[in-house]
C-alpha cells in the first residue's frame, strides 16, 4: 500500500529524457518501481512511474525544480493506489498465469491501471478501496476458494 504513482505530461519524445528524470530521481535516492512511457505524439510522450508514498514530495519538488531543463507540461500524482503482485520461479515459462490473475480481477470487476512483469513476477497498480477484494480474488483464482 506504500505506493504512489506519478505521471509526467509532455516531455520531450527524444533521447535522454528518462535519463535525464530517472537520473535525477536517483541522485535523491528516490527509488521507482513500475515504468510505463506513452508512445510518443507530437513530439511529446507522458512517463508514469511509482515511488514510495513518503518519497513523492520529495520526488515532485525535485521534478519541478528541474521542469524547464526537463521541459514537461505538468505532473500528475495519485496516492490512492495499491501494487498486487504474483510471485514465482518459472513463471516466464508457464503460460497463461498473468491471463488468470486479470482474469481473477476481471471477475471481481477491479480496473488494472498499469502493469508491470518480469521473469518472477506480475504487478498490478489498482484502486486502493480495491486491495483486500483483489488480494482475495486472486488467491481463490490460484488456490481455489
Amino acid at each position: 500500500t506504500d505506493v504512489a504513482v506519478i505521471t509526467i505530461l509532455n516531455v520531450p519524445d527524444e533521447p535522454g529524457t528518462s535519463f535525464k528524470i530517472f537520473g535525477l530521481l536517483a541522485q535523491k535516492n528516490i527509488n521507482v518501481d513500475i515504468i510505463l512511457q506513452s508512445i510518443g505524439r507530437d513530439e511529446s510522450q507522458d512517463i508514469s512511474f511509482t515511488v514510495r508514498r513518503s518519497d513523492v514530495d520529495q520526488a515532485v519538488a525535485l521534478l519541478e525544480a528541474h521542469k524547464s531543463s526537463l521541459a514537461f507540461d505538468h505532473i500528475d500524482v495519485d496516492k490512492s493506489v495499491v501494487k498486487v503482485s504474483i510471485v514465482g520461479a518459472g513463471m516466464v515459462d508457464n503460460a497463461g498465469v498473468a491471463a488468470k490473475m486479470f482474469g481473477a480481477l476481471y471477475d471481481a470487476d477491479i480496473n488494472i491501471h498499469m502493469i508491470s512483469t518480469s521473469e518472477i513476477k506480475v504487478s498490478v497498480l489498482l484502486d486502493e478501496a480495491d486491495a483486500n477484494m483483489a488480494v482475495q480474488a486472486i488467491h481463490d483464482k490460484f488456490f481455489g476458494e
